[in-house]
């Protein structure tokens, strides 16, 4: 069975890998296709593509959207879209910069909770990329604020963390029709990640697929089975593809996951059928 793996992020985002690094491990672990979805960016796909080009690896180009439903994170993925969009690309500009701001804020927030901590330092982590809450996350581990990233999560920047900073975000209705608009095939990312208080409400996803969302993020590294088994279940009374990823963000969550969550070939193959390719 081919390995298919529909959800990965570069350091372009909060990833740790180059672009043609995540290809690369993809074809040491026997993968045949790989999507690159960095959050909120495409900055890495033209790497990316090159990349799969010369090994030989089908690449699926992808980003994953921000969005937001009643103070919580939603997370939209968009599957070949039309990457010179630009409506498209204007909300992504909107997006980082909202993201380089929010940045600010936490360290803000953070400094005044007693803490050391230099916004300087997680833009050295961002290398230049997108700013994300892992960077702030590792910044917090390095200053000695908190031992670990999940604790930097649990304890201060979460959603209603004492240093959470809302952000611009899509409504989740109108990340669909952005994408759709830009041609692109739209799957709802990770609906159970976060667990039964905080996973996507039921009525979102049928009001996402009624907007024409064309499939849903079952196998997942974060769903265990009877998650998995309820968002399969999902996915066939709504008509929407069942699909998989790793969600690998390179070293930055031991061990490695790429490859270790995956997409059915059926279902990759609907995902394409639906894309016209």
């Amino acid at each position: 069975m081919p390995g298919i793996d529909l959800h990965t992020h570069s350091n372009r985002s909060d990833g740790t890998f180059e672009p043609a690094e995540i290809v690369r491990l993809a074809v040491e672990r026997g993968l045949e296709v790989v999507a690159l979805t960095d959050h909120d960016t495409t900055d890495g796909l033209e790497e990316a593509l090159a990349a799969g080009r010369e090994l030989g690896i089908e690449v699926v180009p992808g980003v994953e959207f921000s969005a937001e439903y009643e103070n919580t994170s939603v997370h939209v993925l968009c599957y070949w879209m039309d990457v010179e969009n630009e409506e498209l690309q204007a909300e992504l500009t909107r997006l980082r910069d909202d993201r380089f701001r929010r940045g600010e804020r936490m360290i803000e927030k953070l400094r005044a909770l007693g803490f050391d901590i230099s916004f300087d330092r997680v833009r050295e982590i961002a290398a230049g990329g997108n700013i994300i809450r892992p960077h702030v996350a590792q910044a917090m581990v390095e200053a000695g604020i908190v031992e670990t990233e999940a604790e930097a999560f649990d304890e201060y920047i979460s959603d209603g963390g004492p240093a959470h900073v809302p952000k611009h975000a899509l409504h989740p209705l109108d990340a669909v029709r952005l994408i759709r608009k830009a041609g692109g095939i739209c799957v709802l990312a990770h609906p159970g990640m976060w667990g039964a208080q905080t996973s996507v409400p039921g009525e979102l996803i049928e009001a996402m697929s009624e907007a024409d969302m064309q499939g849903l993020e079952v196998d997942h590294t974060d769903h265990d089975p009877a998650t998995r088994a309820y968002y399969r279940e999902v996915a066939t009374r709504l008509g929407l593809v069942a699909t998989g990823g790793s969600d690998c963000h390179g070293t930055r969550y031991e061990p490695i996951r790429l490859g270790t969550s995956t997409c059915d070939p059926e279902g990759f193959a609907a995902l394409r059928a639906l894309a016209g390719r």
